[in-house]
């Protein structure tokens, strides 16, 4: 048995299709029929059945995609962490970004990175952080930004970096412009700018409202910082902001508001994905993460 026999069985098993698996990997598909057939032979028992229209797993065969699928990963883990040796830890990292992650950390963190390892490439994608967990889940994604620290489960793990309350914005005009703090039930009858429902910030802010007795109505979502800022300037509704985010807003006709009561924060935390080999540049990314949060 060898990893190839591994790998053309694998292909076969998860497209039930020797012509799908012998296009995808690139080989005729005699190479893949023979391949199949030796490892059947040598482990005693069919892997497949063969006298349907429709391939179909044996249950020899689905024990032997489990353990197959282990063997694969272990065998990509070795050929990149050679790689790291070989390349002298130079490679990329590919990371995901919610767009409310404001520059302040991310920049700096990114800074010092690149001053010790100016040859690894940093691949950014700026999406919600439902879709960066799902990223990272699935591998597309070797390290992402995200502002719930829940997302940790059996197969994520997940350090916090910051925990910030979130404030009120509203146009200097508004009546709760002049009031030194808000409850959050004042804003029942108010038209909130949010951010798109595939943003973590999207349910707690929900969740918050519900449980204040209302749901809010919402004017506007929206993926991008900046164009809910202009709507509050443009008295189209209110919104609520990251502190960070609130004491930079440049608008004079801006006012922002805490809250008389910190139940709705932007926790910014890194996740990565468990039991998956972590090259030499992603390690070091998820450890200067960790210095940095101690300064």
């Amino acid at each position: 048995m060898d990893i190839r026999q591994i790998e053309y069985f694998s292909e076969v098993a998860k497209h039930l299709s020797f012509t799908k698996a012998a296009s995808t990997l690139h080989v005729s598909q005699p190479s893949i029929s023979k391949a199949i057939q030796n490892l059947e032979a040598e482990l005693g028992v069919p892997l497949f059945y063969r006298s349907s229209k429709q391939l179909e797993l044996t249950d020899a065969g689905r024990a032997v995609l489990v353990n197959a699928q282990h063997v694969l990963e272990a065998f990509k883990n070795l050929r990149s962490e050679l790689t790291d040796i070989m390349e002298l830890k130079k490679g990329q990292i590919r990371i995901g970004i919610p767009p409310i992650v404001g520059s302040e950390f991310f920049s700096k963190l990114v800074s010092q990175y690149k001053e010790q390892y100016p040859y690894i490439e940093l691949i950014l994608t700026e999406v919600g952080s439902k879709k960066i967990r799902a990223g990272v889940e699935a591998g597309e994604l070797d390290i992402g930004l995200i502002c719930n620290l829940s997302v940790a489960n059996e197969n994520l793990e997940a350090i916090g970096i910051l925990k910030d309350p979130l404030m009120l914005i509203v146009h200097r005009d508004h009546p709760l412009a002049n009031q030194p703090s808000v409850h959050l039930t004042e804003l029942e009858k108010e038209s909130f700018i949010i951010y798109r429902n595939d943003f973590t910030l999207y349910d707690r802010i929900i969740d918050e409202c519900s449980k204040s007795g209302f749901f809010p109505t919402i004017a506007c979502e929206t993926s991008q910082k900046d164009l809910i800022i202009e709507m509050v300037a443009a008295k189209l509704g209110i919104a609520l902001l990251p502190k960070r985010i609130c004491e930079k807003i440049q608008y004079d006709t801006i006012v922002s508001v805490p809250f008389k009561e910190e139940k709705i924060f932007l926790e910014l935390g890194m996740t990565w994905k468990k039991n998956k080999y972590l090259s030499f540049a992603v390690k070091e990314f998820i450890n200067l993460a960790h210095d940095f949060i101690k300064q």
